[in-house]
């Protein structure tokens, strides 16, 4: 029977091929965590609810030709979506949020990055376009149809019926769905992609609200909060050690603690910052996390300079530069510190040139301050070596004592070297990605171990201290088998995928005697209280959600952007609490007082703790809260 005879509804196959298609890609290309059938029966029935809803519309219309025409392009852009999702994915396993539509002017500067992420065979997710383009030029008087209004309204009705029936699952399946609105995953695995972005599009519109709204009244009790539960009094053990001296951050792109001490086809990953674990000056944290959101490199500098947490959606850098904050540069300039940030990349690229006002900063040495050519550059631009050494000459023509940052480019994704810069070999799997990442990491390395060089041969090492942190990862989930095979597991846990995100973070003190490794769990919202003490700068009269690294009474735990945590004895990810030591769930029966009525989860506690530390440092950005704050009166 041909598709004439059988008179079908051209809105009814289209509903059909573009829901086959989005499920397709929602169960296997993106990676989305399936944990029982009612899950599996969600994902399955949330793509053609949704494209029913859309595709039903075209009922309304009563000619032919407009009804044709609102399929054509309504299946067009509906694929459109898909697709730049599924590009997104590839990269940040992550879903667009509507902040990161404004940040499209950074895509001029993704360049090849974004080619790698396209596939061949991604053509055939346009086939159904195709056919429905067809049938609409061709077949429109069997594909048309001439409804009563009762058809009509029946139709909206059973689309309404349908997407109602399919969120009462999703409520079942998940509570407090809406709330979760951090978790994008458990959004689109429960109400599809399209109604997410709906939901996304009313959120967006509510926070922008909030600071119109917001007066100063909220920060009683975000200030209660963090008195009571986050800030520490006391003085660390290396409070005012390193006080006037030059202050030299180096952001390490992309670097992932699993390389430290590791080797790759029997070769030293990172020679020289292995030599730092091992050198007295040197305090190593091998349990710090980067806490970083769809912001990536943007959001660790957020976390660095304000100890706030990101934003859940978008970067804070593009959605609230014009906010008023009391980072780390404009409180050491108040201190009589010359402060400046080299990158070798557009000063408009994620916005910098307007959020390092914001945050205090006296200049940033954008790409017109170096000499880039083809010879020096690779993929994103200056290579690392060549981009401390020009950085030399102004660094050491700045006054003193100064509080600079750096932040690399190579060991940036698609992670491309020339083989001449290349000092070990490619790693062997099945991701291309994880293969080419070990050579820029160890070229990375190298870079480092010649700055410190030219820093001794300067004269400005004796009088520094250096901080060298990774600002989030590099291999993402969408590589799990290929990491898998590398680190010898059968498979990545939610547990291991957790364990991954930790980043190197070496402070080096020249001169110092005390360095070790430290154990303790700490993440990216610890270093401006870490640094200003380390200065002698209190910061008791501040907000913020870290502690003092060096500090014996911290609050034991470190918040990851999505909800998830890591604590002294238990990691919570995917609605699992395990034991951090051993990787095991936790047996609640073993785990909790018995004697209790109720029992509960041993990381529930700290995960109400998570939720309402990530609330209010939404609250203070939101709504701009700290420009109802004078800083100065705290002093």
């Amino acid at each position: 029977m041909n598709l004439k005879q059988a008179k079908m509804p051209l809105y009814i196959l289209a509903t059909l091929l573009f829901g086959i298609k989005t499920y397709f890609i929602y169960r296997f290309l993106f990676h989305i965590e399936l944990e029982n059938s009612m899950q599996e029966f969600i994902l399955l029935i949330n793509p053609f609810v949704s494209a029913f809803l859309i595709f039903a519309i075209s009922v309304w219309f009563k000619k032919p030709e407009w009804q044709m025409k609102f399929l054509r392009y309504t299946v067009l852009i509906g694929t459109v979506i898909v697709y730049f999702n599924l590009v997104f994915y590839r990269s940040f396993s992550d879903f667009i949020t509507i902040p990161q539509l404004f940040q499209a002017s950074n895509m001029g500067d993704l360049g090849s990055s974004i080619l790698t992420l396209i596939e061949v065979y991604d053509i055939l997710f346009f086939v159904d376009v195709v056919v429905v383009w067809y049938l609409s030029k061709k077949k429109r008087s069997s594909m048309a149809v001439s409804y009563p209004k009762s058809g009509r309204v029946f139709a909206l009705a059973m689309s309404f019926m349908l997407l109602a029936g399919n969120f009462f699952l999703a409520e079942m399946e998940r509570p407090q769905l809406f709330t979760r609105a951090f978790d994008r995953e458990y959004l689109v695995k429960n109400i599809g992609l399209f109604n997410y972005h709906v939901y996304d599009v009313a959120l967006h519109s509510k926070v922008k609200t909030q600071r119109v709204f917001a007066d100063g009244n909220e920060l009683p009790e975000i200030k209660k909060y963090v008195n009571e539960n986050v800030q520490i009094s006391e003085k660390s053990p290396l409070y005012g050690v390193a006080e006037g001296k030059n202050v030299i951050f180096i952001s390490a792109e992309s670097i992932q603690s699993f390389v430290i001490n590791n080797d790759v086809n029997g070769q030293e990953i990172t020679p020289f910052l292995n030599s730092l674990v091992k050198d007295d000056s040197t305090f190593y944290f091998e349990n710090f996390y980067h806490q970083t959101q769809q912001g990536k490199t943007s959001d660790s500098e957020f976390l660095v300079e304000n100890s706030l947490y990101p934003l859940p959606r978008g970067a804070v850098f593009f959605t609230h530069g014009q906010n008023e904050y009391h980072g780390i540069p404009e409180i050491l300039d108040e201190k009589g510190y010359y402060t400046s940030a080299f990158h070798a990349n557009n000063k408009s690229f994620w916005n910098r040139d307007q959020m390092y006002n914001s945050l205090g900063y006296e200049h940033f040495y954008g790409v017109e301050a170096y000499e880039v050519n083809k010879e020096n550059s690779i993929g994103w631009g200056l290579k690392d070596k060549p981009f401390f050494e020009q950085s030399m000459k102004y660094l050491k023509a700045q006054d003193k004592p100064f509080y600079s940052k750096f932040i690399t480019l190579t060991n940036h994704f698609p992670y491309e070297l020339s083989e001449e810069d290349s000092s070990i070999e490619e790693y062997n799997s099945n991701s291309n990605t994880l293969n080419n990442f070990f050579p820029t990491v160890r070229y990375m390395d190298e870079s480092i171990e010649q700055f410190f060089n030219q820093l001794k041969e300067s004269g400005l090492y004796k009088d520094s201290i250096i901080v060298i942190m990774g600002d989030h990862y590099g291999i993402s989930e969408n590589h799990d088998k290929a990491m898998a095979q590398y680190l010898g597991k059968e498979k990545i846990t939610p547990y291991d995928h957790v364990q991954l995100q930790r980043v190197p973070l070496f402070i080096h003190i020249p001169g110092y005697e005390g360095g070790k490794v430290m154990s303790k769990v700490s993440g990216q919202i610890d270093i401006k209280p870490t640094l200003l003490h380390m200065l002698g700068i209190s910061t008791k009269n501040d907000i913020l959600f870290g502690n003092d690294l060096f500090s014996e009474k911290r609050k034991g735990y470190v918040a990851l952007r999505n909800g998830d945590f890591i604590s002294d004895k238990y990691i919570s990810t995917s609605d699992i609490c395990y034991n951090r030591n051993t990787g095991e769930p936790v047996n609640q029966d073993q785990e909790i007082d018995k004697t209790e009525e109720k029992q509960e989860s041993p990381c529930t506690p700290i995960k109400e703790k998570v939720e309402k530390e990530l609330g209010y440092s939404d609250d203070i950005i939101y709504g701009d809260l700290f420009r109802f704050v004078d800083f100065s009166k705290n002093k």
